[in-house]
């Protein structure tokens, strides 16, 4: 719940906030108040985008007429919560009925031309010639070293038409990198010359995901189009009460639920409709404790460009007839992890006593050593249990389930034990 004093810390920065030159200033941004402690997040923004005037999608004045408390988050002001409705309550709505987010803040992007496989084959170690159409998969950005310099979700339309998301904190970093390959793809003879790829940002198109377990029989009410048909990780162009829209059946939570891409004109009248009871309007607190219990990772947290696919638990986003050519972006660093094993491994964590936060050390039980670091945890609403995620070392078998480590909270070793992910159980919809 947000408690009174946790409410005027935050009201208190307010006024800081709105001061440009004190904002560049700031290393942490609000994201989520629980039990009367502030957590932060590191920033996001790079010096450039510090100088400047937060963005703000295409909701934000949505958002202020339903009494949402705004923060500053990957260089938007984004909804942190709505009206007197705390954290937990929000989390709970979602987990047993359905909850409506603001994810405009995060890129959406069009890749469109004849040799787009080929392309997105070279940039990402995804198995895209197979994906079917109209099918999502998560993927990632590395650089030359394997490092991540992204996440995101790649939805084939063809195969020479792609929809990619990326995460609103990277903007500068993936687009900059995205069309210097590329420039680079289509100068080349035998890859893009003569087929080139076209990139198409989607800069004030709207994003929402509704999620939860009644999501489809809410989104039903709004559309003749079978939503039984669309399967976890599949997508559709999808009539809502009059608009045409972009739907795919995923999300953040771990519950079944959609993501809607709207056009600019659109993006108001229909999430208002969206927004309609039992649906309730869900901010940034809730969406960090819904995508933690379902052992989804936070970019600049879990995922940085010093951490590679096999140390993130991510194998699987490598396909199988990717191992074959190890032809992608970083391919030597990951077949390095993949055959002789990484140094480290994300893990999931299960803490004793009081939750153990971001930076939080985590150490052999009875020793001094240090054997790993805390990225992410909370308080679980779902399991009434510390829960965290972080990375450990491999030498000496850390990462494996059921082991127990120590981590440091407020000056004291708490008992933990590693625990598998999700820590709760999805609820996606697959038929």
């Amino acid at each position: 719940m947000l408690t009174a004093r946790c409410l005027a810390r935050q009201t208190s920065l307010r006024p800081i906030l709105r001061d440009a030159r004190v904002r560049t200033r700031l290393t942490s941004v609000i994201i989520a108040c629980a039990g009367g402690q502030i957590k932060h997040a590191r920033a996001f923004s790079s010096t450039s985008r510090a100088l400047e005037e937060l963005r703000k999608t295409p909701l934000y004045d949505f958002h202020i007429q339903h009494g949402a408390k705004m923060v500053p988050f990957a260089g938007y002001e984004m909804p942190l919560s709505y009206g007197n409705v705390g954290q937990v309550a929000s989390h709970n709505h979602v987990r047993s009925s359905a909850g409506l987010f603001d994810v405009s803040h995060m890129v959406q992007t069009i890749i469109t031309g004849p040799s787009s496989t080929a392309l997105l084959t070279h940039l990402t170690p995804s198995s895209l010639s197979s994906l079917a159409p109209f099918t999502s998969t998560l993927s990632v950005l590395l650089n030359e070293k394997g490092g991540i310099i992204d996440d995101m979700v790649i939805t084939k339309h063809t195969e020479e038409k792609y929809y990619i998301v990326t995460n609103a904190g990277r903007r500068e970093r993936d687009l900059a990198w995205i069309r210097e390959r590329v420039g680079e793809w289509n100068g080349e003879e035998g890859k893009g010359r003569g087929r080139e790829v076209r990139v198409e940002v989607l800069d004030g198109w709207g994003l929402v995901a509704l999620q939860g377990p009644e999501s489809s029989t809410h989104l039903q009410t709004l559309t003749p189009f079978p939503l039984k048909q669309l399967t976890f990780g599949k997508s559709a162009y999808v009539p809502l009460a009059g608009f045409n829209v972009h739907v795919a059946r995923g999300g953040y939570t771990g519950e079944d639920g959609f993501e809607i891409s709207i056009p600019p004109s659109q993006t108001t009248a229909l999430t208002t409709l969206l927004a309609r009871a039992p649906v309730q309007l869900t901010g940034l607190g809730a969406r960090d404790s819904l995508r933690l219990e379902a052992g989804m990772c936070l970019y600049g947290h879990d995922l940085d460009e010093e951490t590679g696919v096999v140390e993130a638990g991510l194998t699987w986003v490598v396909g199988k007839d990717r191992r074959e050519k190890w032809d992608f972006i970083g391919a030597d660093f990951v077949r390095e992890h993949l055959e002789n094993g990484a140094p480290r491994r994300r893990v999931g964590l299960i803490v004793e006593g009081a939750p153990a936060r971001e930076g939080a050390k985590i150490f052999a039980p009875s020793n001094d050593e240090q054997i790993g670091k805390i990225t992410s945890g909370i308080p679980s609403p779902t399991l009434g249990k510390n829960i965290a995620m972080g990375y450990v070392q491999t030498r000496g078998g850390w990462h494996k389930k059921g082991t127990e480590v120590e981590v440091e909270v407020r000056g004291r070793r708490r008992r933990a034990v590693v625990s598998p992910m999700p820590f709760v159980k999805t609820g996606y919809w697959r038929g």
